[in-house]
């Protein structure tokens, strides 16, 4: 059960693969450089997929040889680097490979036409931009998804922050409400949605930028509760 049809002899061969195939992976990756390793785009994350099958064969299987599971890694390094060469020289490769930035939220309001063609849904937007320490939407000029998964957020300046809709608990988790909030009209509410910002009114009324009736009161707060 632990040592199988091989011979004990065998696990010896398996430290030797090991050590062996660990250092030429080592000195390929050298080859790919240190962008590679810090940060995975998707070609570097295919890159690892492929790596880790081929590496992961020739280590413990003895009908591989190491010159074949040699081979593969080299030829997956040399592919990688190849295409590399490409997306450095060709945009509409580039675009093609990692895609575009996509902006996620414009003048203090979600954009979200943006949101499913990158799988964010807005829940995890808000989560993200607090991290960016972001109490609320009205401080976000814009933000962009960038290629490498990467949130960049630029932000209006102290005096041009508007009223926005608050992201930082409990302020987001109160339950959203069909009602006004206080007897003043002209009070801002924001959509829990999409953070479209309006005048309350004297009634309830659906969005109109998402269609959804679901309002809490918009904030100027800026500092994120710690």
């Amino acid at each position: 059960m632990f040592l199988g049809d091989f011979p004990p002899l065998f696990l010896l061969e398996i430290v030797f693969r090991t050590v062996f195939l660990y250092v030429w992976l080592l000195l390929l990756l050298r080859v790919v450089g240190r962008r590679g390793l810090a940060q995975l785009s998707i070609v570097e994350f295919g890159i690892v997929i492929a790596l880790g099958s081929a590496a992961g064969d020739g280590l413990f299987y003895p009908e591989v040889p190491l010159v074949h599971a040699m081979l593969v890694i080299l030829l997956v390094i040399l592919m990688q680097k190849g295409l590399t060469v490409l997306i450095n020289r060709s945009e509409t490769v580039e675009t093609f490979v990692e895609g575009r930035p996509v902006c996620v939220v414009e003048d203090g309001r979600v954009r979200l036409e943006g949101l499913p063609s990158i799988g964010l849904s807005t829940e995890e937007l808000f989560e993200r931009l607090r991290e960016r320490d972001v109490a609320q939407l009205g401080q976000v000029r814009y933000a962009f998804q960038e290629q490498s998964g990467n949130l960049s957020v630029f932000l209006f300046p102290d005096a041009d922050v508007r009223p926005g809709l608050p992201l930082v608990p409990p302020d987001d988790l109160r339950t959203p409400t069909k009602v006004p909030f206080s007897a003043d009209p002209t009070a801002m509410i924001a959509c829990t949605n999409c953070g479209n910002v309006v005048p309350q009114g004297d009634r309830p009324f659906p969005c109109p930028r998402c269609g959804r009736v679901r309002w809490v009161r918009a904030t100027l707060q800026t500092d994120v509760a710690r």
